[in-house]
C-alpha cells in the first residue's frame, strides 16, 4: 500500500504516522525527476508493507499537474495493490489533481450541516469527473448529541447524500494522544475510533464487516450496569 500526500504546503500525514524525521525526498522531487518514486517512499514503522510519499512544505499547490500525478499512479500500479491519494481540503487544484488520478473515491465528512453540504458538492464534482459510486465515512460522531437530536444521525446524512456508508467513526480523545505520540490510533487497542478505522480498512479490502453505530456513554453505562448486576447474581448463587 502506498499513500500519496497531496496536501502541498500543509502536509501532516508524516506527523500522524510518526515519520516526519525520516523525510529525504518528497512528491515534487519525484514529479520533477530528482529521484525515483522508491527513494521518496518512507516505510511505516508498524506495517512493513505500508509506504508514504510525503508532500512538500515549501512549494506552491500548482507545482503538480493532474497529468503528472496520474502518470505517477500508473507507475506505482505495477508494484502496489492499493494507492491511496490523500486529498487536500477544498475543491481547488489539489482536489482536481487527485480525482483525475483516482479510480474510486471515499468521502469523509462530519455530522454537521455545513460539512454535509460540502460533501454533497464534492459528490457532484466526482460524478462529473466520472467517479460514479463514491463511498462515505462519517467521522467524529458524538453519540450522546445524536441521541439528543442535537447532531445529524447517519440516516439523515444518507438521505441527503444518497451514497453508501463504508464507516462510522466516533469522536475519540485518543486520536489526539496518538497523533502527539506519532503512533496511528489504529494501533491503540482501547480506541473506539481505531477499531472503526480497522473495520473500514477491512471493508475496503473486500471483507463483509457489518457497520457498527457508535453508542452513547449512557447506553454503555447501562450495559455495564446490567452485566455487573448479572455477575453479582451469578456469584451470589
Amino acid at each position: 500500500v502506498v499513500i500519496i500526500d497531496t496536501d502541498i504546503g500543509l502536509r501532516n500525514l508524516d506527523v500522524v504516522m510518526g515519520l516526519e524525521n525520516r523525510i529525504v525526498f518528497d512528491l515534487v522531487d519525484v514529479i520533477e525527476e530528482r529521484c525515483e518514486p522508491s527513494k521518496a517512499m518512507i516505510r511505516d514503522k508498524h506495517k512493513l508493507d505500508l509506504f508514504l510519499i510525503p508532500a512538500p512544505q515549501t512549494r506552491d499547490k500548482d507545482c503538480i499537474s493532474s497529468e503528472q500525478l496520474s502518470e505517477l499512479c500508473r507507475q506505482l500500479e505495477e508494484d502496489y495493490e492499493y494507492i491511496i491519494i490523500d486529498c487536500p481540503a477544498g475543491i481547488e487544484t489539489g482536489f482536481k489533481n487527485a480525482i483525475n488520478a483516482a479510480e474510486e473515491a471515499i468521502i469523509v465528512t462530519t455530522p454537521e450541516v455545513s460539512a454535509v453540504r460540502d460533501a454533497d458538492r464534492v459528490i457532484g464534482l466526482l460524478d462529473a469527473a466520472g467517479i460514479k459510486q463514491p463511498r462515505l465515512i462519517i467521522n467524529r460522531i458524538h453519540p450522546d448529541l445524536v441521541a439528543k437530536g442535537d447532531m445529524l444521525d447517519k440516516d439523515d446524512i444518507v438521505d441527503i447524500l444518497a451514497i453508501d456508508i463504508i464507516g462510522l467513526v466516533p469522536i475519540d480523545d485518543k486520536v489526539i494522544t496518538s497523533t502527539n505520540q506519532g503512533v496511528p490510533v489504529v494501533h491503540n487497542k482501547n480506541s473506539a475510533s481505531g477499531a472503526a478505522f480497522n473495520r473500514i480498512a477491512g471493508r475496503i479490502d473486500g471483507e463483509d464487516i457489518p457497520i457498527q453505530e457508535p453508542q452513547s456513554a449512557s447506553f454503555l453505562k447501562k450495559i455495564k450496569a446490567f452485566v455487573g448486576i448479572n455477575k453479582g447474581e451469578y456469584s451470589h448463587a
